[in-house]
This record gives structure tokens, sequence and C-alpha cells, in this order.
């Protein structure tokens, strides 16, 4: 997209005439962000569509955690895939999320711009499935991109099809789940289908992008040698454009929210890999060049 387009707004009107509704501002893990509450369905449609919202879960501020320096992470709503060992499930539905407006979303980027300079970080969008709202997240890239912000995409790159060349232009890096290696798997742990992430990954690497894998060890789920080394090779499809792979050992943290939402947890008694299984992983992505984490 070029620098000289430009973007329709939501616009007054649309908003409800109480003035409870345009004074109204998101508390909580969203406190200070200004939500379109009073728009009916269709016009929150329209502006979901177009960009001028999107529907958010939380947001913070960190380091080293979701991209390099200190980064502000957006956690948005609504993802297809159901994985297993998911540690946000209350971010599954979009309509749970809180409607925030575009300028919002730009104006807090840019408050923290200098902080993001100065320790080489920038803002990073994670979810839930950043890519089912594929126009709020790339213009908020494009504007993080005319402040000098680097710009981070959190993602299974399962919806990549919902992104365009374009929109691949403002992603500096992204933080790739590769969440196994053969279909089978990729079905078991997700729901979902391989293909997608292989080519989201392919898209990327031809677009000069840098890559960040993120490969989730479960004991007796994805841990087997086959399977780690079918990930590896999908990753040496990336070519130059991965970085480094980081093997995430399967943990509990996230228990207690599929207990809260009384969705049944499928890894109820699932322990967590033993430090000779990591190895075990990690040397196997070692011996085809890549740098691990």
């Amino acid at each position: 997209m070029s620098g000289t387009e430009t973007f329709r707004t939501t616009t007054p009107h649309m908003l409800k005439e109480s003035k409870q509704y345009a004074s109204q501002t998101l508390m909580g893990g969203l406190s200070g962000f200004e939500s379109p509450i009073g728009l009916d369905r269709r016009d929150r449609l329209t502006a979901l569509k177009s960009g001028d919202i999107g529907f958010v879960h939380s947001w913070d501020i960190n380091t080293a955690v979701d991209g390099p320096g200190t980064r502000m992470t957006v956690f948005m709503s609504g993802c297809p895939l159901r994985c297993q060992y998911c540690q946000n499930p209350d971010t599954w539905k979009m309509r749970d999320g809180q409607p925030v407006y575009l300028d919002a979303m730009i104006k807090k980027v840019d408050r923290y711009k200098d902080l993001f300079k100065a320790t080489g970080g920038g803002i990073t969008f994670s979810g839930g499935e950043s890519m089912m709202q594929p126009a709020f997240v790339s213009r908020v890239f494009h504007a993080a991109k005319e402040m000098g912000v680097h710009t981070c995409l959190d993602t299974s790159g399962f919806l990549g099809r919902n992104y365009t060349d374009e929109m691949i232009d403002d992603i500096d890096l992204c933080l790739l789940d590769v969440k196994s290696g053969d279909e089978d798997t990729y079905h078991k742990v997700t729901g979902g289908t391989l293909a997608p992430t292989i080519d989201f990954g392919q898209r990327l690497n031809k677009a000069g992008k840098k890559i960040w894998i993120r490969f989730v060890l479960v004991p007796g789920l994805t841990d087997a040698e086959e399977n780690v080394e079918n990930v590896a090779k999908i990753c040496e499809s990336f070519g130059e454009a991965v970085e480094h792979i980081d093997v995430l050992g399967f943990h509990q943290l996230g228990r207690p929210k599929w207990h809260e939402m009384r969705i049944p947890y499928p890894l109820e008694n699932q322990k967590g890999p033993s430090a000779a299984l990591k190895k075990r992983v990690m040397d196997q992505f070692r011996s085809h060049g890549f740098t691990v984490y």
C-alpha cells in the first residue's frame, strides 16, 4: 500500500448518540483505549472489515518475550485453531474481545515509540490469531513503520491467505508457530491443516522477512523423532529467513483457564518434557544447522 493512500475512518454518525457511549473507555487489561461500544452489529462488522476497529483481548509491555527489545504485545481475539495445549482459550472467540478504535491503537504505539527505538523493540500482534483481523493489524503495522517502529507478527500462519504481499511488506519479524511436521499430528494438535503454515513461511522468505520458529514440545504428542525431523525440513524450506528455533516445553499454566471456562482439557495429566527429551529435540534441529534455544 502506498504512503499516500487514504484510509476510511469510523465517523461519528456510526456511534449511538448517547454520551455514555462517546465517553466510555476500556478498563482492566485494555485501560486507556477508546472503544466504539455503541456500534450496532452492522456498523461493527463494516468497521471490522475495513480495520477501523479491532477486537482485542488485552495488551502488555514486556522485554525479550515476543520479539527483540521492549515490546508492546497486543493479544487479538479470535482463533480458528483449537490447540490442545492452548494457554489462552479465552481468546478463541472474537466476540469475547473488546472493540478498539484503530486510531486509539496507533496513538498507543506513538506514545511508546521513543522507548521502542531506544531498546530496539516495537509492537507485536499475538492472540488468539491476529491473522483473523488482517485489516486492523496491517493498518497498525503500516502506521508503525511510518513512525520507524519495528513490527512483529506472532502467528500460526494458518490464515496466511488473508495477507496480501503489501501487508507482508510491513512485517519486520514473524514468530511462526510450526506446531507439527506431519499432517496427522498437526490435525490432532490443532484441528487444522499444515500446508498454510508452510506456504506462509515460504512467502515470508521470498519477501526477505525474518522468522523466529516456535515449536511446542509435548511428550507423546509432538516429540516423535520423525515429526521433529519433518519440522526441521519445513524450516529448511524457509531458507535464510529463519534466525533461530525456540523449543518450548509444554507446561500446565493454561489449565486453570480451561477449568474456569468449563472446557474439557485434553492434556489434564500431561507432564512437561524431561531435560533429556528437550536436549534430543534441540540437537535434532541443530543437526540441520539451526540456532536453537
